[in-house]
């Protein structure tokens, strides 16, 4: 177990913490695995990072405070491999959130690459290898986002099956971009969100950014974190899976919608959203304020929101069938 205790001294900006606390030599990639009462997956999750054709990690295990089991599974992963898999909890084996988790990550991490794998999921076996062998002929990119299978088939042969599919960000492969550009595209619902397993970077560029924002504890972590990242980075898109995200009735944005906080949580993003850009001036662009400004109208008047995507695929579908077809002149019988 590694002590956090005095890890984060208060007073200080998240991103001058950070960078205090981080070592300067280790392993090529840190792999970051916050995890909360997930017993029924966590081994499999472990097992995906172990069983990876790249061999220069360490998985760093963050316990928020589970009370399932999940705490003997990790400590069990960590004693048989000391040298590269660490299990660390939160003073008093508090339940902090995801991102104060990822945080204690960052803060305890080595390698020059950071990767992030939730308890829950799984990565394919050549993930790291071959997103690290990009990254390394890539040295303007800052970050790394693939495609990701929503995977349903984990209960077994049934129905699941056909459930699952692989959602693209929807640029095309290869495409370096800077983030302000992905930014904007995602608050307009343009492209998908890139799942956290199919994200590495370069830790230097997520020291630079702070980190996580502590305040989002289980929804909207990712969108907030990629915010940040976004408008300070460049990023690779490459449209390969190499991680499959496990659809369960206890994910985190299921229980949120079930709950009926889905909504709140969205726009308390947009608010800190609009407070992080108004803070700095040089942050972001008009494209992105445009985007944030439309983001806010359909988070705050869904059913409307819903009602207007509806009739435009409406419009788009009259369009194509009023749409003069090209002629075909009909072949001649065969005598």
């Amino acid at each position: 177990m590694t002590d956090l205790s005095g890890t984060t001294p208060p007073g200080q900006p998240p991103s001058a913490r950070l960078s205090a606390a981080v070592p300067s030599a280790g392993p090529l990639v840190s792999v970051v695995m916050p995890f909360w009462n997930v017993a029924p997956y966590l081994a499999e999750a472990i097992e995906s990072v172990r069983t990876q054709t790249y061999s220069d990690w360490e998985l760093l295990l963050i316990d928020d405070g589970s009370t399932d089991g999940s705490t003997g599974i990790a400590q069990r992963f960590a004693a048989q491999d000391p040298v590269r898999i660490r299990w660390i909890e939160h003073p008093g084996h508090a339940n902090l959130g995801a991102s104060a988790s990822r945080n204690v990550g960052l803060r305890l991490a080595r390698g020059e690459y950071f990767a992030m794998l939730d308890g829950d999921d799984v990565w394919l076996s050549h993930k790291l290898s071959e997103q690290i062998a990009l990254l390394d002929v890539r040295p303007d990119a800052d970050v790394l986002c693939g495609s990701t299978e929503f995977w349903y088939s984990w209960t077994g042969p049934g129905a699941d099956v056909q459930k699952d599919h692989v959602v693209r960000i929807g640029v095309p492969d290869g495409s370096l971009l800077r983030g302000p550009v992905l930014l904007a595209l995602m608050l307009r619902g343009a492209i998908a969100v890139p799942c956290t397993c199919s994200v590495i970077a370069r830790r230097e560029a997520v020291l630079r950014v702070g980190g996580f924002e502590e305040r989002f504890r289980t929804v909207f972590t990712d969108q907030a974190f990629y915010a940040k990242l976004l408008l300070d980075a460049s990023v690779l898109i490459v449209d390969t899976c190499w991680d499959r995200y496990r659809q369960h009735s206890a994910g985190s944005c299921i229980v949120a919608e079930r709950s009926g906080v889905l909504q709140e949580e969205q726009l308390k993003y947009l608010r800190w959203l609009e407070k992080y850009l108004a803070a700095d001036p040089l942050r972001g662009s008009a494209d992105v304020r445009e985007a944030l400004r439309r983001a806010f109208w359909r988070a705050e008047h869904p059913r409307l929101a819903r009602a207007s995507r509806r009739c435009r695929h409406a419009m788009r579908s009259l369009r194509a069938a009023a749409s003069p077809k090209p002629f075909r002149r009909t072949p001649e019988p065969l005598s």
